[in-house]
């Protein structure tokens, strides 16, 4: 029958859209998946990445055109609204700051030009790629009447609700991970009791993204069969100081208030097998590649899953790569001295810690579930280890109940590990909580009138912009004057910069005033209220 397809007859065409050149590792796997189940399906990968901004129009009509995909994959990563470092034309949280607390009028006004300069790049960011994805099926269908298009990424699992009502009818909505959803569709079962929903057909289920994944045990990815599907595979080889994704694990079982991974990962953490990765890493490695990323949400998200990343390093050092880097995310709580040791043997050369604040009180507000004091003595094992390089210590200030007591402890730490690993070791990343939908942060904004149910969380207008990007008075515009002074003193260095002034103006603590936190009745009567 003219225009309908068979498994047979399935081509799929992956299209990551536009972002910045970072490994498109889902992709990857999603089209390496399907190759292992269906190796007669012909598939292509087109980054739009690789592509200047002015052809991605032209460049997706000729992919359609040559290779005619009856299903088209697009990716989306990521709808960035709130930044700490600059994109989109300029620096989102310079210019917030600069338009919501600068006395002086010339960089107010400087602050709301580079604002809507970055207002007007993301609304078109936003609606042409929705224009991407309506021209891809367009064009796709000329060729097969009844091609079709899923969309998934981190940006529409975030935000499904709210894109599904702007895409074409029919288009199939991912939420996380999209291996066991198009396992399905393209085998003719049913698919709809994965993660995902059907535009035009039926409304998303109530808390579908809080739904746990399918799941799905991986092996490592094939590159040899990558390579003939995705011409230009060898753009992110060629430069030796970029950092190619490699996966671990998914899933993050933790409850940090304002983090979305733990929902878009689900709380079941999946382990792939330590030689299943290493083979995955040495055929990466044989193409040149010798820095790695492990792209897990957490490296070691909690103690129990401490001997498989000791597995995995050891196997790493038998694999005979002595001569790699590579750097992750990590919970420094879950450290030991066994994997530190094999973390400086197996060439770790970076690595964020997320610890948020430097107050034990405050991370025990934030739901976030580690000890301070474990993580500074972890961190000194680290160090005698022999890891010598650098760390980026993430801080995101006017949390929940923050005050100038809590804002000097986090200085004191802060200095305490400048101490371990040396001061130009140390470097402090300053956020500003951008409170997301499906989270703690957004309940708890619900039940104070913050907000209300309804809101548009992908909206950049003024009123809904501040109270997203989370620094609420009183102490709101104390910060908001500190940033904005430490741009003008070092804009270079603006973390480090910050974490001065703050202790000039504030002070800085006894460190052990920040590791303990004894609970109050009023703590256990927020974490009723904040309680899922």
């Amino acid at each position: 029958m003219a225009g309908k397809t068979t498994m047979i007859d399935n081509r799929i065409l992956y299209v990551r859209l536009p972002c910045n050149p970072i490994f498109p590792i889902g992709v990857i796997y999603l089209s390496d998946h399907v190759h292992k189940l269906f190796p007669n399906i012909k598939q292509r990968i087109f980054d739009l990445g690789t592509v200047p901004p002015l052809d991605y129009a032209a460049a997706l009509d000729s992919y359609i055109d040559e290779f005619k995909p009856t299903l088209l994959v697009f990716s989306w990563r990521d709808i960035q609204i709130y930044a700490p470092v600059g994109g989109r034309g300029g620096n989102p949280l310079q210019n917030a700051f600069e338009f919501y607390y600068a006395k002086n009028p010339f960089i107010k006004l400087r602050g709301a030009l580079g604002g809507l300069r970055i207002f007007i790049a993301y609304y078109i960011e936003l609606w042409r790629n929705i224009g991407l994805i309506k021209r891809g099926l367009k064009r796709a269908q000329k060729y097969h009447s009844q091609g079709r298009v899923l969309v998934g990424g981190g940006a529409v699992s975030v935000f499904y609700e709210q894109l599904g009502k702007s895409l074409p009818a029919g288009t199939i909505i991912s939420v996380g991970e999209g291996e066991t959803l198009l396992a399905k569709f393209l085998g003719g079962q049913e698919f709809r009791d994965e993660r995902c929903y059907v535009v035009g057909e039926n409304e998303p289920r109530e808390r579908l993204i809080h739904e746990q994944p399918t799941p799905l045990e991986k092996t490592a990815c094939n590159y040899d069969y990558i390579e003939t599907i995705w011409p230009e595979f060898n753009y992110y080889l060629q430069d030796q100081d970029f950092y190619i994704g490699i996966q671990t694990k998914r899933g993050c079982p933790h409850n940090c208030c304002y983090c979305v991974y733990t929902v878009v990962e689900g709380k079941q953490v999946r382990i792939n097998p330590a030689d299943e990765v290493v083979a995955e890493m040495r055929q990466l490695y044989n193409r040149g590649i010798r820095n790695f990323w492990f792209t897990d949400a957490q490296f070691i998200p909690a103690r129990r899953y401490i001997d498989d990343a000791v597995e995995l390093l050891q196997k790493i050092v038998d694999s005979g790569m002595t001569d790699i880097n590579w750097a992750a995310y990590i919970r420094a709580d879950n450290l030991t001295p066994e994997l530190c040791d094999l973390m400086a043997k197996t060439g770790m050369n970076y690595f964020e810690i997320g610890i948020t604040s430097g107050s034990q009180e405050l991370v025990r507000k934030m739901r976030m579930g580690y000890n301070l004091r474990t993580v500074l003595q972890n961190c000194r094992d680290l160090k005698s280890a022999g890891f010598n390089d650098m760390v980026s210590v993430n801080y995101s200030f006017n949390v929940i109940d923050e005050r100038p007591d809590t804002i000097r402890q986090t200085i004191a730490y802060h200095r305490e590990l400048e101490r371990i690993f040396g001061g130009d070791k140390v470097e402090p990343a300053i956020f500003f909580i951008g409170l997301q939908p499906h989270t703690h942060l957004e309940e708890y904004a619900f039940k104070e009138g913050i907000l209300k149910p309804g809101y548009d969380p992908i909206s950049l207008m003024p009123w809904t912009a501040k109270k997203l990007l989370w620094n609420p008075e009183p102490l709101g515009s104390f910060f908001g004057e500190i940033c904005l002074q430490a741009w003008r003193r070092n804009p270079n260095d603006f973390g480090r910069e910050v974490m001065n002034i703050l202790e000039e103006k504030l002070g800085c603590a006894e460190l052990e005033t920040a590791l303990s936190a004894p609970i109050e009745a009023k703590e256990k009567q927020r974490a009723g209220i904040m309680k899922s």
